[in-house]
């Protein structure tokens, strides 16, 4: 709190009363200030720009869709209605995945490509909590391989991506296990979290 007056993490404290937040800008940040290390950014200014889109999208899109299918409660609506809400919540992130899918690399296995991006890290911690919605709102009902109709080559290319990212020993290691996830999540399934995230997805705004 007394570094980042919006409480949220990711925070980094550069030195003293020096310090930057938001996710997708420390990324930018650490790619500057450590120009030796691995780039994470494509140096074509067109990919550039274009990672960034899709960062952002991340950020605008896929994730308050999340936060709405998960902190949606059935008991809201009357009757049935609360179920048939549900399912389009489930359909509109389900969408979100598949818009994502669709502007990667046809060869990938990653966003851009063979190497690993901020695109990926920014995606990343989203697609592989998806196990939040298999315990708390009755899954995302993604299609069986072979069994995805019309979008069936997003979804293979998805779960192609998912794979790749999720196997990369980076990510194995800055990963929680699902127990400590577990109590977290209970609160925004019960949509009783009182996170800044929490109260924007109530009240049906964005990600503040």
């Amino acid at each position: 709190m007394r570094s980042n007056p919006r409480g949220l993490v990711p925070t980094l404290e550069v030195a003293p009363g020096k310090a930057l937040y938001e996710s997708n800008v420390l990324l930018e940040y650490l790619e500057d200030a450590y120009p030796e290390s691995q780039p994470l950014r494509p140096t074509d200014p067109f990919d550039r720009a274009r990672s960034r889109i899709w960062s952002d999208f991340v950020t605008s899109r896929v994730i308050p869709a999340f936060h709405r299918l998960l902190q949606f409660q059935t008991s809201s609506a009357p009757d049935k209605d609360g179920e048939a809400r549900l399912d389009v919540l489930r359909g509109e992130y389900r969408a979100k995945l598949l818009e994502f899918a669709r502007a990667m690399d046809p060869e990938g296995p990653l966003f851009a490509g063979s190497e690993l991006t901020t695109v990926d890290i920014v995606m990343a911690p989203w697609a592989l909590r998806s196990w939040v919605f298999e315990r708390f709102k009755g899954g995302l009902r993604i299609p069986e391989p072979g069994r995805g109709g019309g979008d069936e080559e997003a979804w293979a290319r998805w779960r192609t991506w998912l794979a790749a990212v999720g196997s990369r020993e980076s990510v194995r290691k800055t990963t929680s296990e699902e127990e400590y996830y577990v109590p977290i999540y209970q609160r925004y399934a019960d949509d009783i979290a009182q996170s800044e995230l929490a109260k924007a997805t109530r009240d049906g705004r964005g990600v503040p």
